[in-house]
Parts: C-alpha cells; structure tokens; sequence
C-alpha cells in the first residue's frame, strides 16, 4: 500500500483547518480522502466541491442512491472505504 504525507490535524491551518473542521462537524471526524488533499489545499477545496455537486447537487437520482452507487464503485475498485 502506497504511503502518502498529509498535514495532522493539529498542524492544520488556512483551507486545510477549514476543511478538517467543516469534516469534523458533519462526521465527527476526518476521513483519508480528505487528508490525502491536504498537501495541496486548493485541491482539497476542489475536491469538496466536486463531492458536493456530485452528491448533494441536482440529480434525477436520490442521494440514497447516489449513495449506493458510490458504495458499489468503491466495492469493485476493492476501496476499503
């Protein structure tokens, strides 16, 4: 498994403090997919508002079944999470 630098939470600041602490209130904590952006914090807001779009946007489909795809995607790609 590839090993990748990300900032820990107490060492957070700016966009990545933000974003650690946007993801604490709404999961009671922080998970890999958003450290992994933490090197880069115009990624990571990037990437936030792409999930956003995607999950949470206008759709035909329900985000319980957005859900389910985005589940049935990670079980293929063997993702653990």
């Amino acid at each position: 498994m590839a090993w990748i630098r990300t900032v820990p939470e107490s060492e957070a600041t700016g966009i990545v403090k933000e974003e650690y602490d946007t993801s604490i209130k709404r999961a009671g904590r922080i998970y890999n997919i958003v450290k992994l952006f933490s090197i880069k914090p115009e990624s990571l807001k990037a990437f936030i508002h792409q999930y956003q779009v995607v999950m949470l946007g206008p759709s035909k489909l329900s985000r319980a079944q957005r859900e389910m795809i985005a589940t049935v995607v990670s079980r293929i790609n063997a993702c653990r999470y």
